[in-house]
């Protein structure tokens, strides 16, 4: 998803849930430039999009190039439609034989339980966020801190996909995917009748509130930060870049800014202004997830 929450870029970020190219047979190895792909929303979504074709063997995600290889057998074609019904901008770039290595064996059960453990922890921090939020901006009168509680349930909602995902088919794991997907849309276009609403009715929401909120919200995203990348400094060739990811940082800043202005102006207009934005965000995001297919 574009609205990629609380996540940091990876430079290299390998798919351990998918066999490795058999030694024996040769295989082809394709890469990709995906244009909206900033983040592990993105990753996630690509993940479940690919895992479902049998002759993909391996991903390997460049984040930080927003590049994506792909270790296959057989041709392009459908690996390509997949990640085109994403509406990620994916572009084909080059395709070459490859041949794994018959020597190298990696042993990922441990780094797959630590990584069961982080989505556990970052699955949690999102949860008690989005409740938090969202009966803040109810009691502040505060679309924008509603609509921000709702980048939240999308990461809890990203998070508990990818632990579903474990051991089930391509087809559940996409019909995880769409609940989700159906619950952000019914949550976002909630926030946006309620911003449309309130737009003719009037309304004062409460800007102390507001930044308090959004300030805490920083916070929680500061933490999910930190533990993804204690969690992969370690990895051999991987690296946490620290960043934030763009629509977090417009999100939490922007009720911040918002809840300034309605202090100064005192009138609630910036905070229907960042709700909408953010509402629409969401609901662009729930969009992509609706469009996977098994």
């Amino acid at each position: 998803m574009s609205d990629c929450q609380c996540k940091t870029q990876v430079q290299v970020s390998e798919n351990a849930l998918l066999p490795e190219c058999p030694a024996s047979e040769l295989c082809h190895k394709t890469r990709y430039h995906i244009r909206k792909m900033d983040c592990p929303s993105e990753e996630n979504l690509i993940r479940m999009a690919l895992g479902a074709l049998p002759q993909v063997q391996q991903l390997q995600f460049f984040l930080q190039d927003r590049q994506l290889d792909v270790v296959h057998q057989g041709g392009t074609d459908a690996i390509t439609q997949r990640l085109e019904s994403l509406n990620l901008g994916a572009v084909l770039r080059s395709s070459a034989p490859f041949q794994a290595d018959p020597t190298a064996s990696v042993d990922n059960s441990k780094a797959d339980a630590d990584e069961r453990k982080l989505l556990q922890r970052l699955l949690a921090i999102n949860a008690v966020m989005f409740v938090t939020e969202l009966i803040v901006g109810v009691w502040a009168q505060s679309t924008g801190l509603i609509a921000d509680s709702l980048d939240m349930l999308a990461d809890a909602a990203v998070y508990s996909v990818a632990l579903l995902a474990v051991g089930l088919s391509a087809a559940k794991k996409v019909r995880a995917a769409h609940l989700s997907g159906w619950l952000q849309a019914l949550l976002a276009a909630g926030v946006l009748f309620e911003v449309a609403r309130r737009f003719w009715a009037g309304t004062e929401p409460m800007s102390t509130l507001m930044i308090v909120m959004a300030s805490v919200a920083l916070i929680a995203n500061t933490l999910c930060l930190y533990l993804i990348s204690q969690s992969r400094s370690d990895g051999a060739h991987m690296k946490a870049t620290k960043i934030f990811s763009t629509n977090d940082v417009l999100a939490n800043l922007g009720v911040i800014v918002a809840g300034g202005l309605v202090a100064w102006t005192g009138s609630g207009y910036p905070d229907l202004v960042i709700g909408g934005i953010i509402g629409i965000i969401v609901l662009d995001g729930a969009r992509r997830i609706l469009a996977l297919r098994a």
